[in-house]
């Protein structure tokens, strides 16, 4: 082996050093070098790699797929870094499994390249425009839509909106983007591409076209038109936890005998249900493990109201009491009775069975996968971006209790802590930091609450109309006050001793 390949021992990931990887640990068994694109993803992050390229990956070690391999992407300045990791290490990613008792590992190589990232996304809509990129897929957060708070419908006034609407040949946005290249290949006579959203959204696809759809028809109307009536936007639910990387997770690379400074670890599970709309094509996923189904919104549905609105129940009174994470929520007693008593008696009503789960069973799994130790998910990461994951995730059960007539007195409990969280300390007196992209508002509004409550939810980008609802807006105001005054532990205490 080559010195350079090595440090402290350790292999330094890479397309020459493949041979040289620790016994055990899986590889590509196909040649890279014959793979051809097929798929550009933007916002290539951790969950992607755990997820999308891991089953396209399986495909082509089976001999298949060759011609879909992935160009990753980026728009945003912080993408940067990752890119220059990923082309250092050819594209290659490592995967840490963590079950609770063990570890496996695995080297991925589905993506063979990653574009640089530029201002004005000239490469990337020059790529995108190529008829041999079928499918454009994205991951940038359930909050990364560009969504008015009010009407749901594409938030105009934005600022990189406005933008992209001033300067259609320059996009800021990934959307704008993926106008001009949807622009550029009608010009050229070419059919468009599948643009695939695998951010954990109800309705992802349809939310994705709406985006792409109106930004079009402000600048170009007719264009709108082609991409509504002649595109595909298949909605999806996608799964698996997988924890930010940090200096930990770098360690478990090098404890395998690998040099990465960006190993991706991620759980013992995962699920991938897909709307079967492709208008070029698709990689056979479902041979790998994927769904493809009519009926992606019952098995969405009970992903994001009991894992994602799960993750919300308990991850900001972690915080708050000082939790670092999600396994350690679930072993504190006092939470594990709140997740238990506001999953099976406030959201599992309003959720459907899927074939071979109920929502009770769902709920025990999630139990298990919240409980895994060896993932060191931390309630931070959970508890970002709040102001998204709170309207996205928590709001509509809300809604549909009150339709119903259910109780919600946990869910209002929810969006207590929350509110509280926001105030920036935790119940033993340490700082949290900024945590949303709304946090200085959302943390004056916090602290604003804590003698008038009717402000938090007065925020009617996150809440509507809720607040003129008594049965929630009063529940909600008493909890708060608790909270305050009697610390998060006695409140929760509290909700799980009523009947």
């Amino acid at each position: 082996m080559n010195d350079l390949a090595q440090k402290g021992g350790r292999v330094r990931l890479g397309a020459a050093t493949l041979g040289d990887l620790p016994a055990g640990i899986s590889r590509p068994n196909y040649d890279r070098s014959d793979l051809r694109p097929g798929i550009v993803h933007i916002g290539l992050g951790n969950f992607h790699r755990a997820h999308q390229a891991w089953y396209l990956h399986r495909l082509m070690q089976q001999g298949a797929a060759q011609d879909w391999a992935i160009i990753g992407a980026g728009v945003r300045s912080y993408d940067a870094g990752m890119r220059d990791h990923l082309i250092a290490q050819d594209c290659l990613s490592l995967l840490i499994e963590l079950h609770p008792e063990r570890m496996s590992a695995e080297v991925i190589g589905s993506m063979i390249d990653y574009l640089p990232v530029e201002e004005d996304n000239r490469n990337l809509i020059r790529i995108m425009s190529d008829p041999a990129i079928r499918i454009v897929s994205l991951t940038v957060t359930e909050g990364g839509y560009y969504i008015d708070p009010v009407s749901k419908g594409l938030d105009i006034g934005h600022p990189d909106i406005r933008h992209d609407v001033a300067h259609p040949e320059t996009p800021r946005t990934a959307f704008g983007a993926m106008v001009a290249a949807l622009k550029a290949r009608r010009a050229a006579g070419q059919r468009p591409f599948t643009a695939q959203s695998c951010d954990n959204l109800q309705g992802n696809g349809a939310i994705l076209r709406q985006t792409i759809v109106s930004l079009a028809g402000l600048t170009d109307p007719d264009l709108a038109r082609w991409i509504d009536t002649t595109a595909a936007f298949p909605n999806s639910m996608v799964d698996c936890i997988v924890p930010a990387t940090g200096p930990r997770e770098v360690a478990r690379a090098a404890a395998l005998g690998i040099d990465d400074p960006v190993p991706v670890t991620h759980e013992d599970f995962r699920q991938w249900v897909i709307e079967d709309d492709f208008c070029a094509g698709r990689p056979d996923w479902d041979l790998v493990g994927a769904t493809f189904t009519d009926a992606v919104d019952d098995f969405e549905a009970m992903k994001i109201r009991i894992l994602n609105a799960g993750h919300q129940v308990i991850a900001n009174a972690g915080e708050l009491l000082s939790i670092p994470t999600i396994a350690e929520c679930m072993r504190h007693p006092v939470i594990a009775g709140f997740f238990r008593k506001v999953q099976t008696t406030e959201i599992a009503p309003y959720v459907a069975p899927v074939p071979d789960m109920t929502p009770q069973q769902y709920i025990r799994l999630i139990e298990t996968r919240f409980a895994n130790a060896a993932i060191m998910d931390t309630t931070r990461r959970v508890a970002f971006d709040g102001s998204a994951r709170h309207t996205g995730f928590v709001v509509p059960i809300i809604r549909d209790a009150l339709l119903a007539g259910g109780s919600l007195g946990g869910l209002a409990l929810t969006e207590a802590l929350w509110a509280r969280m926001c105030a920036g300390t935790r119940e033993d007196g340490s700082h949290i930091d900024a945590n949303d992209p709304h946090w200085q508002d959302l943390q004056e509004t916090a602290l604003a609450s804590r003698t008038d409550p009717e402000k938090w939810l007065a925020q009617r980008q996150y809440y509507g109309d809720l607040a003129d609802v008594d049965v929630f807006a009063n529940g909600f105001s008493d909890w708060l006050k608790m909270i305050w005054a009697n610390g998060s532990e006695a409140a929760i205490t509290l909700y799980t001793s009523l009947k």
